[in-house]
């Protein structure tokens, strides 16, 4: 399989970003990251657009950023953790690029995530265990899998190197 184009899916804190930006630099290829871009252009944090107008909001904006990465080549789009529940988005994804599940422990990506609310999604334990299951079925179907547990974002990036030769 080969790719001019590479999506990063998986939950919150599972390392989109940071592998992102490891696996363009090896490519030669630009990163971009869904949730920076919606920040950028709404001037505030993620927490603050969740809290100010919500997370149908906060979607909204995010399919409308996914549209506008639609035309680039030779990218590692780092999607945020909801992005690809949504089918239009999910359907665009893998119509566009591959899409690679960056899959981590559940407790392992509970521990990663500063309880600081910049996760508005990560209220507590219970709802974390809730959201986890719901979204790892979506995952699922991503044209990748790669475990991404307990290792280095460059080690990640040689590993969908891999993949997508």
């Amino acid at each position: 399989m080969t790719a001019d184009k590479i999506y990063l899916v998986g939950f919150m804190a599972a390392g989109k970003s940071t592998v992102a930006r490891a696996l363009a630099q090896r490519l030669h290829w630009r990163a971009e990251d869904v949730d920076e871009l919606i920040e950028a252009r709404e001037r505030r944090p993620v927490a603050d657009i969740f809290q100010k107008h919500g997370e149908q909001y906060f979607r909204a904006a995010e399919r409308e950023i996914l549209k506008l990465l639609l035309p680039l080549r030779h990218v590692v789009v780092a999607t945020g953790g909801g992005t690809f529940m949504d089918p239009e988005n999910r359907t665009a994804i893998n119509m566009d690029g591959v899409s690679v599940w960056l899959d981590v422990p559940l407790e392992e990506l509970l521990a990663r995530i500063p309880v600081d609310g910049r996760r508005p999604l990560a209220a507590d334990r219970a709802s974390m265990e809730r959201l986890f299951a719901m979204r790892v079925t979506a995952y699922a179907s991503a044209s990748i899998r790669v475990e991404a547990g307990g290792v280095a974002p460059e080690a990640v990036a040689e590993r969908i190197i891999e993949c997508v030769s």
